[in-house]
């Protein structure tokens, strides 16, 4: 916050001259110190307070998000308190509201998973539940909010859209604002999500180990890597930048966006043997699906989550069971699972800096008078790589889903170099991540529950 400080000496106030200093009082109201012709009037402010949370899938980058929102609202004349809900908008409908402005922001940008908490929780439209939106915005009212920014995902932004729209609709003075987060990397508009980056770099990493310890043995083998994708293929294009003069793994890359086929996949794998591969490294999403739309891991017990999507895991595990009894050869499969999401020493600097810049740039926009949209990167250039932040309508993002583009594809089980390109100045850089007895340090959410 800025402090008070008396005018430039060789300031010259005539009758009519104005010169303003922003300041606070002892209650944190901001305060404008107009010197008129010498005198200073103190003129108060109409300061609202900002609350932010977290909801959907954690990620390795969620937090650098927060600590930009946390920083720039601190620091931001505009905003009195910055206040965080637990567990999402559950935790706004709860009153489980904490103080955040004193937090360790450097220490939280380094901490994986979501500080705050997560939920999976999805609005009703407002005609189907107004009493739902009365109590959300009575929480606002009650803590003086006046910035609501939402970091999360695809279903996150549903509850951003839904909450501006309710606010311009019954004249609600409370910009709502998201920032983007997901590894899944499938947000429309923006040209990459905060947190796919992070996840991207330890899928890369982790394909290359494997990879080496696949090698020790001349017997054949297949090693079959499941990645995070439920539609979209974007984790699973990320396993190529594995790829290096000395190893061609992945040597197989299966994107959802490519219909499978078990034949197919069978023949893959032969033609890599015959071409003299002895340790074949394949790389699935778990969304993968044949041509009728079934998933490969779909099975009369597949559940549904809260939001209606079916909940996948073990198209590897198929695939290995599929392999053995066609191919009879040495064959394993690895889930990477949550590991690609909150992997704290493995962090990506260029994801790590521009999670927090688009946190800072979200209060910045709610400040400005802008609400309904989502914070998003354009990208200006590759060589170098440069980004811009910008807004968008959130209308053109909630409930939308973006897939990688055929340009992207190359055949029925690669990626093409353009994705490389795409891909490669998003993992750059790494986080000097402080360590405490031989352990990375993390940020803790103390223990809280409402009274």
């Amino acid at each position: 916050m800025k402090n008070y400080m008396e005018p430039p000496a060789n300031t010259v106030c005539a009758k009519f001259s104005l010169y303003a200093l922003s300041a606070h009082d002892k209650n944190k109201r901001m305060f404008s110190l107009l010197f008129v012709g010498g005198k200073a009037m103190k003129i108060i402010m109409n300061t609202k307070n900002l609350l932010t949370a977290q909801s959907g899938g954690p990620t390795a980058a969620i937090n650098a998000s927060l600590a930009g929102v946390i920083r720039a609202g601190v620091e931001n004349d505009a905003v009195d308190h910055v206040y965080g809900a637990v567990h999402g908008i559950e935790g706004v409908l709860n009153d489980f509201i904490l103080p955040l402005d004193n937090l360790d922001t450097e220490l939280l940008q380094q901490t994986p998973a979501a500080y705050l908490g997560s939920c999976r929780n999805k609005l009703p439209a407002a005609s189907q539940g107004p009493a739902v939106y009365e109590k959300i915005f009575n929480l606002f009212a009650k803590y003086n909010i006046g910035y609501f920014l939402y970091i999360g995902g695809n279903d996150s932004m549903d509850t951003v859209c839904k909450l501006s729209a309710y606010a311009r609709e019954h004249k609600i003075d409370v910009a709502v604002i998201g920032i983007p987060k997901t590894i899944d990397n499938d947000l429309e508009i923006t040209d990459h999500t905060p947190g796919f980056g992070s996840a991207a770099k330890y899928i890369a990493t982790t394909v290359s180990e494997i990879a080496n310890d696949s090698h020790v043995y001349f017997l054949r083998s297949v090693t079959i890597i499941e990645i995070m994708g439920r539609h979209a293929g974007w984790l699973t294009a990320a396993s190529a930048l594995a790829r290096n003069s000395e190893s061609p793994a992945p040597h197989l890359i299966y994107l959802p966006e490519v219909v499978f086929s078990k034949d197919a996949f069978i023949a893959d794998i032969q033609a890599q043997f015959d071409a003299g591969v002895t340790n074949v490294i394949v790389a699935v999403s778990e969304g993968i699906k044949d041509k009728d739309g079934k998933f490969i891991c779909e099975d009369s017990e597949t559940g549904l989550d809260a939001f209606g999507h079916k909940m996948l895991s073990g198209a590897g595990k198929v695939l290995e069971r599929h392999v053995a009894a066609v191919l009879g050869c040495k064959v394993r499969s690895v889930e990477l699972n949550v590991s690609q999401r909150c992997a704290g020493h493995l962090l990506s600097k260029t994801d790590i800096s521009e999670a927090f810049a688009i946190g800072a740039a979200g209060v910045q926009a709610a400040v400005n008078g802008e609400t309904g949209k989502m914070m998003a990167f354009v990208r200006t250039g590759n060589t170098p790589y440069q980004i811009e932040i910008t807004s968008t309508p959130i209308d053109r993002i909630a409930n939308q889903e973006k897939k990688v583009p055929a340009a992207y594809i190359s055949g029925r089980h690669d990626v093409s170099e353009a994705m490389l390109a795409y891909l490669r100045p998003l993992i750059c850089g790494e986080i000097p991540v402080r360590y405490q007895d031989g352990l990375p340090m993390y940020l803790y959410r103390p223990k809280f529950r409402k009274e």
